[in-house]
Order: structure tokens, then C-alpha cells, then sequence
């Protein structure tokens, strides 16, 4: 299955750093951010978890919740937990899948079909795929991935505006401009005609085109 945004994102369960869960579950009427490794105990995917660990406060304020996952074995996942708190000064305080089958990252497209069927002699090179962001809707839907490469550490800060601009977009007849940031103007949506728009918005907008109308964020 080819996964896209609007997709409906695959459910499963596995273990996790945390215990078992079932995905969806797991979600309830959240949104969700899953973000893969290709193997622990490496340096860019350390930074990053710690990283993320430190920003958590955020995604709880949007309330959305965090979930990784690699290929390793859950035992791996919390022995590097520690690394992570020592580098970072903050240990991850979210789960880690454990996805020693590959089955989840097949299942992601995140691995081909004919990966084989464990972990085991598998080094990071050979799983530089499984470096994908996926943020998931409360309807369970795709709403954003980003897949990056092995020597790119992974801007959560990024992904965070992202979520900010999804969710307004989710709640208003708006889209977000380049390098919008929240509390930024934003754009009427080309769907919304001027006479609903003055309904909208009775203190007007400023039409720069006819097809673009900035308006102040109404989220404010």
C-alpha cells in the first residue's frame, strides 16, 4: 500500500520502551507525530532524541503525542535511553518501537517488501530509509511525512510549525503562507468567495492578488 497524505495511517501493535500498545489506541482523539531511526546507538539519531525529549512540553500543548521507533530490540531502545540523558540532559519521555521484524517499517513503505524479516546483521546503512516523520490527524489520517537523509539531523522545531499550520488550517478557512509562524497573517483559502469571506471576516483583508487575501490569523 502506497502511503500519502490523506491516507489513512496503518494501524498495528508492538512493543515499545514503554510497553505494548496498539497504535490507533494508543492515539485516541490526539494527533500523533511517528518519526523512525535507522538503529540506536548512533550520533545524529541520539541528538535528535534528546532534542525532541527537551520539546515534548510543546507537542503536549498541541496535544499531540510523540512516538519513535527503530529496528532495534526494546532492551537496546532503554540502554540508550541513558546515552541520550547524558548527552542531551534529557532522557526521552515517550516510547521507542521496538521493530526487530521490520514489519512496521515495511508497512510504512519506509522498507522494501524483500528487507528479509529480522534486524539481526542489519547495520544503519542498510535501514537509511527508516528516517521518516509522519504526523497523523485525530482521524487518523496522513497528515505530513518527511523522510531525511542519515547525515541530516531532523528539525523538530520545523515540525512543530507544521503541526501549528495543520491544526489552524484544520479549525478555519485558512492556508499558511511561506515561513508562516504562529500568530503570523495568514492566506483565505481560493474555495472561499469575497461574499462568505466578508462573513468571515467583516473587518476585511488585504488583497494582494485576486487569488491572494491575507487576513490576520484567527486563531489570535
Amino acid at each position: 500500500m502506497t502511503l500519502k497524505i490523506n491516507s489513512l495511517c496503518p494501524d498495528f501493535e508492538a512493543k515499545t520502551s514503554e510497553g505494548d500498545i496498539s497504535f490507533h489506541e494508543w492515539l485516541g482523539d490526539s494527533w500523533g507525530v511517528l518519526f523512525s531511526h535507522p538503529k540506536d546507538f548512533t550520533p545524529v539519531c541520539t541528538t535528535e532524541l534528546g532534542s525532541l525529549a527537551g520539546m515534548k512540553d510543546e507537542f503536549d500543548k498541541r496535544n499531540v503525542k510523540v512516538i519513535g521507533l527503530s529496528v532495534d530490540g526494546v532492551e537496546d531502545h532503554k540502554k540508550w535511553l541513558e546515552d541520550i540523558a547524558d548527552v542531551s540532559g534529557t532522557k526521552p519521555n515517550y516510547p521507542i518501537i521496538a521493530d526487530e521484524d521490520l514489519k512496521i517499517a515495511k508497512l510504512f513503505n519506509m522498507l522494501e517488501g524483500d528487507a528479509g524479516e529480522t534486524s539481526m546483521g542489519r547495520t544503519a546503512v542498510d535501514n537509511e530509509t527508516v528516517r521518516t516523520v509522519f504526523v497523523v490527524r485525530p482521524d487518523k489520517r496522513i497528515g505530513l511525512y518527511l523522510t531525511y537523509p542519515m547525515a541530516t539531523g531532523r528539525n523538530f522545531h520545523e515540525i512543530l510549525r507544521a503541526i501549528d499550520s495543520m491544526q489552524l488550517t484544520a479549525n478555519h478557512k485558512v492556508a499558511t503562507p511561506a515561513n508562516w509562524k504562529k500568530g503570523e497573517d495568514v492566506v483565505i483559502l481560493p474555495a472561499v468567495k469575497d461574499e462568505e469571506a466578508k462573513k468571515i471576516y467583516p473587518d476585511g483583508w488585504e488583497t494582494l492578488k485576486p487569488y491572494l487575501r491575507k487576513v490576520p490569523d484567527p486563531s489570535k
